[in-house]
């Protein structure tokens, strides 16, 4: 792990994550809750025997942010404050759980957090957002606003969305031209950029996706959009190096317990746009034997959860289903 929140995000929850934070304002606060908590109920330390009661449960009545820190890491003692003012600010909306990684590394690892300060929204018992880094309290601020139901600035925002339901549906084209028109009116627009080097991906041109990727400064690399962008272009990469599905489906009707070839399977699945299949094979991996390639079944997961976004339905699942398995 590092701390200075350059290397990749590994759980990301969300990790294209879609662009949830990139850079535009809520227009208005929260408004007050009726009676403020006390901060002790809103902030606290927990561990791993109990990270299931603090956050999993406590997540089913509001949402619960989990900081991972540790003692050496001097971003998160610029970032803990931070989160623990906007928490209070939202007066209950939320809640701010802290787990030390050096005295219960267990969750991080099962995550596959690679990078500190690291922040994940739980909500109804699953990890649903999150953000690595230092943030300012702006960007803090409209991170939890969106979380608890805020509103953000309509006119770019809903322009990407559109932009965004565009590429899911298929039309790559149609998408980019919108992608680019963001671009002309916010030229650092992260979530533009990163949606322009995913229609390169979706249209098989990688090597106009990396260049387009290669114009984000070094310093904003781990915006959620971008680090989904990426992951989109390495799984892309990935899938072009495999054979037919068909070998593997043969392989896999001789010996349903060859890994190997179920991975491979998985990866050549998503590359076809079939996510929730994809998802699936790689989980019976995980069921079989967690220990398998380093773990390598779970990681490929998390990949494409980082490629697939946050909301989308596929992620959605699959991460019901990890859960399931990893917290049972």
């Amino acid at each position: 792990m590092s701390g200075n929140g350059s290397a990749k995000f590994g759980a990301s929850f969300g990790g294209s994550y879609g662009g949830s934070f990139g850079g535009m304002a809520p227009q208005a606060a929260p408004a007050p809750a009726a009676a403020a908590a006390a901060p002790g109920d809103l902030i606290k330390d927990t561990t791993t025997r109990d990270f299931v009661k603090d956050v999993l449960e406590e997540s089913k009545k509001q949402p619960v942010l989990v900081d991972f820190w540790a003692t050496w890491c001097g971003p998160c003692k610029q970032l803990t404050p931070v989160l623990e003012k906007v928490v209070q600010s939202f007066k209950g909306k939320v809640k701010l759980v802290k787990m030390d990684i050096d005295k219960h590394p267990e969750i991080a690892g099962q995550l596959g957090i690679q990078s500190i300060p690291a922040v994940i929204a739980f909500d109804k018992g699953q990890g649903i957002d999150g953000f690595m880094g230092a943030l300012p309290e702006s960007q803090v601020k409209a991170f939890i606003d969106k979380l608890v139901g805020g509103k953000v600035s309509p006119d770019i925002a809903e322009i990407l969305a559109a932009a965004d339901a565009a590429l899911v549906e298929g039309d790559a084209a149609g998408a980019a031209q919108v992608y680019a028109q963001v671009l002309g009116a916010e030229p650092e627009n992260l979530h533009a950029l990163a949606g322009l080097a995913r229609c390169a991906v979706e249209t098989g041109d990688l090597d106009q996706a990396k260049a387009i990727l290669e114009q984000v400064p070094a310093d904003k690399a781990n915006d959620k959009s971008v680090v989904a962008a990426k992951a989109a272009l390495d799984l892309a990469a990935q899938a072009a190096d495999l054979g037919p599905i068909h070998e593997f489906e043969h392989r896999l009707a001789q010996n349903p317990a060859d890994h190997q070839a179920r991975f491979d399977l998985a990866v050549a699945l998503n590359a076809q746009g079939k996510r929730e299949e994809a998802a699936d094979h790689l989980l019976e991996i995980f069921k079989r034997d967690r220990t398998w390639n380093d773990d390598g079944a779970r990681k490929q997961l998390v990949q494409f959860f980082e490629a697939w976004g946050p909301m989308d339905e596929a992620t959605l699942s699959g991460r019901r289903k990890l859960s399931s398995l990893l917290f049972r």
